[in-house]
């Protein structure tokens, strides 16, 4: 469900020691005032930062960022702190975000300057989503919610440790604070979760109190100011679907497959405090699907919004702030200063429409009218660009606490108590975990067959994951330097095919798409093929007599474009029949039982690059029970189970 269109706040700022939001005719809390507010309101009220301390992760839940002194105040307290957690977690929610310019403005003079102005530089163009921010060396994590509360809240996915209900007054802001809202805490709150609040009234309490917190009102203070805290006191806990559940007491993982997913996932396993293994049947990093020279990122934009936009555009978000850093440091080769994808079916005015009723910003997508050869539209993305697989996957897998195996090829998995052992086609130990990730694309349906057959009991190698996935064949074409009459091309320019100037600066260009085809040699029709997309994106018609250069490699994709990524389902016999015919809702992904210790992130298709950082993020978050960085909706959207809640919803006939 898509939380768009976002309509940013709006702010009078003639009083600068006290910005009023006119669509409520409230004022922000601001300055000095408002830290000493946070602090004593906020963090008092939730024992913080004694309730933290040594703790890996801590995670704390505010239901409107506004101007965001609440997060600087809490985060100051974090850094201060010598006793702190090992991770603060930061999730907000806002319906109408600050544009970063006023942002700045209502910290100048900041008493904490230093943080006001790290928190300006990492804001996000503001599309209704799920952004994470990392300060601290991702020490802490904001994860910003762009939307209205009463959307964002059923969606997230997270383990709440203190709750700061805040917002403007119930008589300013009434639908902050209804029974609904109320009602979505006791889902997301930790056990011993506590909840402070300026909100003094008898509605707010009872609500609370119906939902499951046990809740005291303070004295009022010199100033008049008293507040609301409680803690969580349910009559009755249950536990949360099999799809969401994390992996208790996880100490080590393996990832089999060192491409762009592998990559992502173990370092953001690593990243969490976990001894990672990475297993990969190839000579060194990227492996047979990463190994292009160059590949490019960027969003979409679709009119339904639906989840294939939605993720791709949080995706590619997520990764022009993991890769610009690391571009502009000389760490991965890449360019992230923009990039055009050409339109063949909207006219300009409407493109420019469509934009308008999405409410997408400039920082995100633009219309160029006229930007490809012969005068076609394209959609600008300032935030896209093109980097180094390979680079990236070596970038990323030489994070500490890793440790890589180049050359081995896992065979088998074989249950193992509570984990799992990996073994080699001799059936010799090769590593055991009590996690496996399986990121080797389409080998992971092969390794999952004999897996799951013999966790069931039957004989191993019974057969692969019924999911319905193509390995797609690829070349792309690469033109020296020295190719004369190359074009500029200052941006990388996309849509069936693509072009993009390399760091050496020769061009690299492609690439066909055959299904089914394992023929790895390099073929002059592809090549033709290529070059004369180049000419459509371009209008340069001077390689026509270019020697065969370039790459053949493989994607997996998915059926529904979309990749996997999760827990792996359990292979139980029978179970869309039992479904139908039982209480068990598995119509939905989320409720589908899971093989214990199996997760899976595969099926990239041609948004490798795109996808991988948040993916990896995801997986991890996914397996520790940190909070999971996108909406539940567009988590069983992904969810590799969603094949098994299609087949309970759809079943086959005669099934």
């Amino acid at each position: 469900m898509s939380w768009g269109p976002l309509r940013p706040a709006r702010i009078d700022f003639s009083q600068a020691d006290a910005p009023v939001a006119p669509e409520f005719d409230a004022v922000y809390p601001a300055g000095a005032g408002a830290l000493a507010r946070a602090r004593q309101v906020f963090l008092g009220g939730n024992q913080l930062p004694g309730r933290w301390a040594g703790r890996r992760r801590f995670v704390v839940l505010e239901t409107g960022f506004g101007l965001g002194h609440n997060f600087l105040a809490t985060w100051a307290a974090w850094q201060q702190d010598t006793r702190r957690c090992d991770r603060l977690w930061y999730v907000a929610v806002e319906k109408h975000p600050l544009p970063r310019a006023d942002l700045v403005r209502a910290h100048a003079g900041s008493a904490l300057p230093a943080l006001a102005a790290a928190l300006a530089a990492a804001w996000p163009p503001l599309t209704p989503d799920l952004h994470l921010l990392d300060f601290d060396a991702g020490r802490v994590r904001l994860l910003l919610a762009l939307g209205d509360v009463g959307q964002v809240l059923p969606e997230l996915v997270a383990g709440v440790d203190a709750f700061y209900l805040d917002g403007f007054a119930p008589d300013r802001n009434p639908a902050m604070w209804d029974g609904y809202r109320l009602r979505c805490l006791p889902r997301l709150a930790a056990a011993g979760a506590t909840l402070a609040s300026a909100n003094t009234s008898s509605a707010l309490r009872q609500g609370l109190g119906a939902a499951g917190f046990e809740v005291t009102q303070t004295p009022d203070d010199a100033a008049g100011q008293g507040m609301t805290v409680g803690r969580f006191a349910p009559r009755f806990s249950t536990a949360g679907p099999p799809g969401r559940q994390a992996m208790a007491g996880v100490q080590r993982v393996a990832v089999i497959g060192a491409g762009l997913a592998g990559a992502a996932v173990a370092r953001a396993l690593a990243a969490s405090g976990l001894a990672v293994q990475v297993f990969d049947r190839q000579a060194g990093p990227a492996g047979e699907t990463s190994g292009n020279a160059g590949g490019l990122f960027h969003g979409i934009v679709h009119g339904h919004d639906g989840p294939h936009a939605r993720w791709l555009r949080a995706a590619a978000l997520h990764t022009e702030r993991v890769l610009r850093p690391l571009v502009a440091g000389g760490q991965v080769a890449g360019a992230v200063a923009g990039l055009l994808r050409g339109e063949r079916t909207l006219a300009p005015a409407a493109m420019q429409a469509l934009l308008d009723h999405l409410a997408l910003p400039a920082d995100f997508v633009q219309v160029r009218p006229a930007a490809l050869a012969g005068g076609g539209p394209a959609w600008a993305y300032p935030g896209g660009g093109w980097v180094s697989p390979a680079g990236l996957c070596a970038h990323w897998l030489a994070a500490p606490g890793l440790d890589t195996h180049y050359g081995c090829a896992v065979d088998r998995l074989r249950p193992a108590g509570a984990g799992w052992q990996l073994l080699d086609a001799a059936g010799r130990l090769m590593g055991q975990a009590d996690a496996v990730v399986l990121c080797n694309a389409g080998d992971a349906t092969r390794l999952l067959g004999a897996g799951t057959a013999a966790l069931n009991g039957t004989d191993a190698g019974a057969g692969a994951a019924p999911w319905p996935l193509r390995r797609v064949r690829g070349q792309t074409t690469q033109l020296a330097a020295g190719t004369a009459g190359l074009p500029a091309l200052p941006w990388p320019l996309a849509d069936t095919g693509y072009a993009l100037r390399l760091d050496d600066g020769g061009l690299l260009c492609g690439a066909s798409a055959q299904p089914d085809d394992d023929d790895g040699t390099l073929r002059a029709e592809d090549q033709a093929h290529n070059l004369a997309q180049l000419q459509r994106l371009t209008g340069w018609a001077g390689a026509a007599a270019a020697p065969l250069a370039g790459r053949v490699g493989w994607r997996l994709q998915s059926d529904d474009r979309l990749p996997l990524l999760g827990p792996v389902p359990t292979r139980e016999p029978g179970l869309a029949a039992a479904a139908r015919q039982g209480p068990r809702r598995l119509d939905q992904p989320r409720f589908v039982p899971r093989q214990p210790g199996l997760y899976v992130f595969i099926a990239l298709g041609s948004r490798g690059i795109t996808q991988a950082a948040l993916g990896g993020e995801l997986l991890a978050a996914w397996l520790t029970g940190d909070p999971l960085a996108a909406p539940a909706s567009l988590l069983d959207a992904l969810d590799p189970a969603r094949l098994v809640a299609r087949a309970v919803r759809k079943p086959t006939p005669g099934a």
